[in-house]
């Protein structure tokens, strides 16, 4: 009897890890030209509104393919960590080719997951989305100062903008 618990926690396991994979899985898009710099501030100006809209501070960071910084606000009586914050969210969405959320949801399952918090750059908090135009990512954005859930309702925003 218990062998046959032990095999049924196994497999259990085995289907878990396997309904992780695809969360985890970068996106298939190749890197394109970055973003210019008009380009980000399209993208970052939902993400603002949609946090002015909740009444939430946020400071929002574009960055290009490399992770390179292309544009960058903040609003007023943003907490001042964000900054540093919302520009790592969105250099690791663009390095990983992966929103920051799945790293977020491998670390919260636990297990093989805890292994993210040994990759350099990868921020396991959601608000960092890849922005995708003509099928390639031409950069990310990062948007921190609420919630995780709060930071990604504003990116999931002003990445939607980019074509």
């Amino acid at each position: 009897m218990s062998q046959k618990i032990v095999v049924r926690a196994v497999v259990t396991l085995l289907f878990a890890v396997c309904a992780l994979v695809p969360t985890l899985a970068q996106m298939p898009n190749p890197y394109g030209l970055p973003i210019s710099l008009e380009n980000a501030k399209k993208a970052a100006a939902p993400a603002l509104a949609e946090a002015a809209k909740n009444n939430w501070n946020m400071a929002v960071a574009i960055v290009d393919p490399s992770g390179n910084l292309v544009y960058y606000e903040k609003m007023d009586n943003t907490q001042l960590g964000s900054a540093n914050v919302a520009i790592d969210k969105a250099r690791s969405a663009a390095l990983f080719k992966r929103p920051t959320k799945a790293f977020q949801d491998a670390l919260a399952a636990g297990g093989d997951g805890l292994r993210i918090l040994r990759i350099q750059g990868a921020v396991p908090v959601e608000g960092g989305i890849p922005l995708v135009a003509d099928g390639k990512i031409v950069g990310a954005i990062g948007v921190s100062g609420g919630t995780s859930a709060q930071d990604g309702q504003c990116a999931k925003a002003g990445a939607d903008t980019v074509k």
